[in-house]
C-alpha cells in the first residue's frame, strides 16, 4: 500500500484496523508533545539564556504557522492525496527534533537559541500543513455514527498519556540539578525520546486507509470560501470576540513559566506539575460544562467562564506577594485549578457556538476562517508580550513619599 494510493470503498475491517492505528498514533504523538513543546520548550530556553522577547517568539510560532493551512487546503487539491502530504509532512517536522536535541551542548548560546527558534518554526510549520490534511482524511474515513466515540476514545487516550508524560518530563527537570531548570543531557533524552515516539506515531499513521477525495466543486475559488463568513455579521462579531480572547490570554499566559522559574524561584518539574493540575481539573468538570451549555445556553456558561478565567491569570500576578513559598505552592495549585475549570468551560461553550452559527454545508469554511483569524491574534500577542517585559524588566519606577 503507497503513501499516494487511495481506496473508493473501505471494509469493515480495514476500518476497524485503521481506527486502531489512530489510537496507537494519538498515544506516541501526545507523549511527543509533552516531552518536547509547552513548558519543556521555554525552560530549555530558559537554559539557552533566553530572553522574553525569544520566549514571545517561541510562543507565537505555533499560532502563526497555523495560516499555512490556507495554502495547504490548495496543495491538497492539486495532489489529491491527504495521506501522502500528512506523512512526508510529519516526517519533515519532527526531523527537527534530533537538531534541538542537541541544541544544549553548543558552546555559543546565541547561536543554540537561534537555531531553536528555527527548528521549532520548520516543526511547527509543517505539523500544520499534516493537520490540514489529517483533518480531511480522518474525517471523509470515520463514520459519521461512530465519529464521536471515536473522538471520545482518542482524547481519552490522549489525555492519560499526555499527563503520564508531563509527569515524566517533570521528575526528570526537577531532579536534573540544584536548581531544577535541567541540564543538556536532559533536554537531550527528552528530545530524543520524542524523536523515537515521533517516527513509531507516523508509522502507525502511515498504515491508516485513505478514502479517496470527493471530486472538486467546479468553479470554487479558496478566496470565495474564506470570504464568505466576513459577509456574515452575526460570525464577525463571533471572530471578534474569539480574536479578542486570544489576544488577551496569549498576552500573559506563555510567560507564566518564566515567571514561576525566575522570579518565583520553582523549579521546571514543578511548572509542569501545574500544567498536569490544570489538565486534571479541566477532565473533571467538562461534562458538567456540557450539562449546563444544554441547560440554560452556550453564551451563559460562557458569559460566567470567561471573565472567571481572565481573573485568574490577573491574580498570577499576586503570586510573589503571598509571603513563604509553601503559601505561594498552595496559591498556585489553587490558583491553576480554577485555571482548568473555568478553561473547559471557555473552550466548550465558544466552539459550541461557533459550530451553531455556522451554516450548514458551509462549516468547513466558517470553521477555517474562524481559525485563521484567531491564529494570528493568538500570534501576534506574545510577540508584544515578550518585547513588553523585555521593556520593563530593565525598569524599575520608585516612589518616595516624605512626611
Amino acid at each position: 500500500m503507497g503513501l499516494a494510493s487511495t481506496q473508493s470503498v473501505i471494509t469493515p475491517e480495514e476500518m476497524d484496523r485503521g481506527t486502531q492505528r489512530l489510537m496507537f498514533d494519538a498515544a506516541f504523538a501526545t507523549v511527543v508533545g509533552t516531552l518536547n513543546s509547552g513548558v519543556v520548550l521555554v525552560a530549555y530556553a530558559l537554559m539557552l539564556g533566553a530572553s522574553s522577547t525569544v520566549i514571545g517568539v517561541l510562543a507565537a510560532v505555533p499560532f502563526l504557522t497555523q495560516l499555512l493551512q490556507a495554502p495547504a487546503v490548495v496543495l491538497l487539491e492539486k495532489l489529491r492525496s491527504r495521506r501522502l502530504v500528512a506523512i512526508v509532512c510529519l516526517f519533515v517536522a519532527r526531523l527537527a527534533l534530533p537538531l534541538m536535541a542537541v541544541l544544549g551542548f553548543l558552546e555559543n548560546r546565541r547561536l543554540a537559541l537561534v537555531l531553536l527558534v528555527i527548528a521549532e518554526t520548520v516543526h511547527c510549520a509543517f505539523n500544520a500543513v499534516a493537520g490540514c490534511s489529517w483533518n480531511s482524511w480522518i474525517r471523509d474515513l470515520v463514520p459519521e455514527d461512530r465519529m464521536g466515540s471515536f473522538f471520545a476514545r482518542r482524547t481519552l487516550w490522549a489525555t492519560i498519556l499526555g499527563i503520564a508524560g508531563t509527569a515524566g518530563a517533570a521528575a526528570a527537570l526537577h531532579f536534573s540539578g540544584p536548581t531544577g531548570g535541567g541540564s543538556p543531557l536532559v533536554f537531550a533524552i527528552l528530545y530524543g525520546t520524542g524523536f523515537v515516539f515521533s517516527l513509531i506515531s507516523t508509522w502507525h499513521l502511515a498504515r491508516v486507509p485513505e478514502p479517496s477525495m470527493p471530486e472538486p466543486v467546479p468553479g470554487r475559488q479558496l478566496r470565495n470560501l474564506f470570504a464568505q463568513p466576513f459577509r456574515d455579521k452575526d460570525f464577525v462579531k463571533l471572530m471578534r470576540f474569539f480574536a479578542s480572547w486570544q489576544f488577551a490570554v496569549n498576552l500573559a499566559a506563555p510567560f507564566f513559566t518564566v515567571f514561576m522559574m525566575r522570579q518565583l524561584g520553582f523549579s521546571a518539574g514543578f511548572v509542569l506539575l501545574m500544567s498536569i493540575v490544570s489538565q486534571a481539573a479541566n477532565v473533571m468538570v467538562v461534562r458538567i460544562w456540557g450539562q449546563l451549555s444544554d441547560r440554560f445556553t452556550n453564551k451563559t456558561v460562557l458569559t460566567f467562564a470567561a471573565p472567571a478565567f481572565i481573573a485568574c491569570i490577573a491574580l498570577m500576578a499576586l503570586a510573589g506577594e503571598i509571603g513563604p513559598p509553601g503559601w505561594t505552592m498552595s496559591y498556585l495549585i489553587v490558583l491553576h485549578v480554577l485555571m482548568g475549570l473555568t478553561s473547559a468551560g471557555v473552550a466548550l461553550a465558544s466552539t459550541a457556538i461557533g459550530l451553531k452559527l455556522a451554516p450548514k454545508g458551509s462549516a468547513s469554511a466558517y470553521v477555517a476562517t474562524n481559525a485563521l483569524v484567531t491564529a494570528l491574534a493568538a500570534g501576534l500577542a506574545p510577540l508584544l508580550g515578550g518585547l513588553f517585559a523585555t521593556f520593563f524588566e530593565r525598569r524599575e519606577l520608585r516612589l518616595y513619599m516624605d512626611w
